[in-house]
């Protein structure tokens, strides 16, 4: 499978998804199950086809393992096991969004990319406060994007220990 940019993914059907904008951030936005997450695009380094994964021994369910990009050795994480959803079958949607986490290249293993949205400093609200069962520290906000909510990762909490 070729691999895509993040930015061969760009659609302008909608305001929130014009390319140059003074009040917004861009979001690479992906799917995981019926849920819809993003990433700050500045922390995207590729989007790549999946692609077969070398197993490490060891390691905590949530890393698929290693795969080799060009040289460098890129772990992979599994986010549906990562937010304890279960694992699904490949299919020809499933990708590996390659990101910079402090200053590391990792892999993460997604069910379908979907845009890259600009939204509004507005549009973005603070993650809900659930008390303290429910731990929301991976997330950096809420935002609105049309009629649907999307979940906006913070990856240096998501994949501290990755």
């Amino acid at each position: 499978m070729a691999a895509v940019t993040a930015f061969d993914k760009v659609t302008h059907s909608s305001p929130q998804q014009t390319g140059l904008t003074t009040d917004g951030s861009q979001f690479l936005t992906f799917t995981l199950g019926d849920e819809l997450y993003g990433v700050d695009i500045l922390r995207v380094q590729e989007i790549k086809g999946y692609t077969t994964v070398t197993r490490i021994p060891n390691t905590p369910a949530s890393i698929k393992g290693v795969i080799n990009l060009r040289g460098t050795i890129v772990p992979i994480v599994e986010l549906r096991t990562v937010f304890g959803m279960p694992t699904i079958d490949v299919t020809p949607f499933t990708v590996i969004i390659v990101v910079v986490v402090r200053e590391k290249v990792m892999g993460l293993v997604v069910d379908s990319v979907s845009d890259v949205l600009t939204i509004d400093r507005q549009d973005i609200q603070p993650p809900p406060a659930f008390g303290s069962r429910v731990d929301v520290s991976c997330l950096s906000g809420i935002a609105k994007s049309g009629s649907k909510l999307v979940a906006l990762l913070d990856l240096d909490r998501l994949l501290a220990d990755g």
